[in-house]
């Protein structure tokens, strides 16, 4: 399941002289908390578990390094350093033949592979599956928050850029990737989901319709609360500062976790979310006033045109 097993975890922990461990999972993995425990216990440790939400490597519990000698964050490559941290991803195997549904789909014999975290393991499987049938493969490396080559996150789409090709191959579950891949290359993504098989191109403009009204919403806008995340991965301060010199009724406002119920109590007209990009793409439905990306505020204050509208990224 880990990329890494318990054996060589607990190798980890000795190397760093660790004795009191704390982890962290995230939502999907959270059940896994207490085996995990219980192994490290049996190995000597003392251990806390981090009982909060995680939704990422960008969602690190850092403060519970002051209780525990190390944190361990289960089921993310890390986006970038923090002393103290160990990741271990979460690999996830599925049949290479699957990959056969998203041929009859693919217009080129050239084209760009990406996947998540969870896949990057069979990266050289699928590269060899695809020109087994004839398809010349590209695969990339992608930024700072991507470590792993061909991987994409929903923050950023690098990996996929850097392919160039005209036609990308998404391997994954979920339509937020392959609609973010879309917007941030241009590209025609093909999305393939190894567990259920399915595989369907991708297009990105259900999305930009969506988007488009939320900011004939915020056009009427007189307050503006800029949102910056205290989370470690997700702080822009410098991009929040930038943007709230576009509008005089922009205000910056410091928030661990972004929810409807906080926005509401605070009762800015229109948010500007500079906290992790999903939120904005995501939720907008549970919020009570409309939260635009950096990019979409810029073209409401217009320094940006529609024609230059691109998916938010953190890099």
């Amino acid at each position: 399941m880990w990329l890494t097993g318990t054996s060589d975890l607990i190798a980890a922990l000795h190397k760093r002289e660790a004795r009191t461990v704390a982890l962290q999972f995230p939502e999907g993995l959270k059940r896994r908390a207490h085996a995990m425990a219980t192994d490290l216990r049996r190995a000597g440790f003392d251990v806390v578990i981090s009982g909060d939400p995680c939704y990422g490597a960008c969602d690190l519990a850092l403060d519970l390094i002051g209780i525990a000698d190390v944190l361990v964050h289960f089921g993310h490559a890390p986006v970038d350093a923090q002393d103290g941290v160990i990741f271990e991803p979460c690999a996830l195997d599925f049949d290479v033949e699957m990959l056969a549904r998203a041929l009859p789909l693919l217009h080129n014999q050239r084209i760009g592979l990406v996947t998540t975290v969870q896949h990057v393991h069979m990266i050289p499987v699928m590269e060899g599956y695809l020109q087994k049938h004839g398809i010349e493969v590209i695969i990339a490396q992608g930024g700072s928050r991507t470590p792993h080559r061909g991987q994409v996150i929903g923050c950023s789409f690098e990996s996929a850029r850097a392919t160039g090709a005209n036609e990308i191959l998404f391997v994954g579950t979920g339509v937020f990737h392959p609609i973010g891949i879309a917007l941030a290359t241009n590209a025609r993504v093909i999305a393939l989901d190894p567990f259920s098989g399915t595989a369907e191109p991708v297009s990105a403009d259900a999305l930009k319709r969506k988007r488009f009204a939320v900011m004939e919403r915020a056009r009427g806008a007189k307050t503006f609360g800029i949102i910056i995340s205290t989370k470690s991965g997700q702080q822009r301060r410098a991009l929040a500062q930038r943007l709230q010199k576009l509008h005089a009724g922009a205000v910056i406002v410091m928030m661990r976790d972004v929810s409807p119920d906080e926005l509401l109590n605070l009762g800015f007209d229109c948010y500007v979310n500079t906290a992790c990009p999903r939120l904005a793409y995501d939720d907008q439905v549970r919020f009570p006033a409309p939260v635009l990306s950096p990019q979409e505020f810029e073209i409401i204050c217009g320094i940006r045109t529609w024609d230059g509208y691109a998916i938010d990224e953190i890099v």
